[in-house]
């Protein structure tokens, strides 16, 4: 690879990138509506083409801006989510924990990122045993409240982390067209959209990747490419 603009930080997705959770967002936002007397018909659309949002700015279109409302949904929504992941519903995606591993191994700085509460991202990380596995988590809260299509959290994994001296030097990898504005908005020069999450290589392209991969275990090998 050549030294010249090194890809270095690398700011990963859970959810559907490095996560397999078999679809208990769609799950846990059913519970949540649910729990509010809503019709979670109504909204299961909206969650589908928005997935990778923070999942409060989805309460909020969907709730007609009732900031309490909203409010009360997000919580409801993480509170049905945790429950789900404490049942032992979530697992790695196959790779993921070995490319993660090769992406540190290799000099780079892995920080995973998600449209989660923090305390929603910790109870995953704690379910799969990866509180230590990189350095930097992210989750909206940590970006100034925005979560994706913003490229806060990306941008903040570049102050954070000090780890690169130019926007164009991360790799952004995620499952879903927000992941891939957040990374095209933040000028990150590999925006890696993966198959194993929510939307296809059509939607992933529209919305800004510059490669599509069958999974992030061959993120790795991508990086390497770069450049050389």
């Amino acid at each position: 690879m050549s030294t010249a603009n090194p890809t270095n930080l690398v700011v990963l997705d859970m959810a559907g990138t490095t996560v397999a959770d078999g679809g208990l967002v769609e799950q846990a936002f059913r519970v949540a509506a649910e729990r509010l007397g809503e019709d979670p018909a109504t909204m299961i659309d909206h969650v589908r083409a928005t997935m990778g949002e923070s999942k409060i700015s989805v309460f909020r279109h969907l709730l007609g801006g009732d900031e309490a409302r909203a409010q009360r949904a997000n919580l409801a929504f993480e509170e049905a989510y945790g429950e789900l992941v404490d049942g032992g519903r979530i697992a790695p995606v196959p790779g993921a924990a070995e490319a993660i591993a090769a992406l540190k191994e290799s000099g780079r700085t892995v920080v995973l990122t998600t449209g989660f509460a923090r305390v929603t991202q910790d109870a995953i990380l704690a379910a799969l045993g990866w509180q230590d596995l990189v350095g930097l988590t992210l989750c909206p809260a940590d970006a100034g409240g925005r979560g994706r299509p913003y490229p806060d959290m990306v941008l903040a994994a570049f102050l954070r982390t000090g780890a690169v001296d130019d926007v164009r030097q991360i790799a952004v990898a995620g499952d879903t067209s927000y992941d891939m504005l957040s990374g095209a908005r933040s000028g990150a020069g590999v925006v890696a959209g993966v198959l194993t999450g929510a939307h296809d290589k059509a939607q992933l392209e529209a919305h800004g990747a510059t490669h599509v991969l069958g999974s992030v275990a061959e993120l790795p090998a991508l990086l390497d490419g770069v450049g050389s």
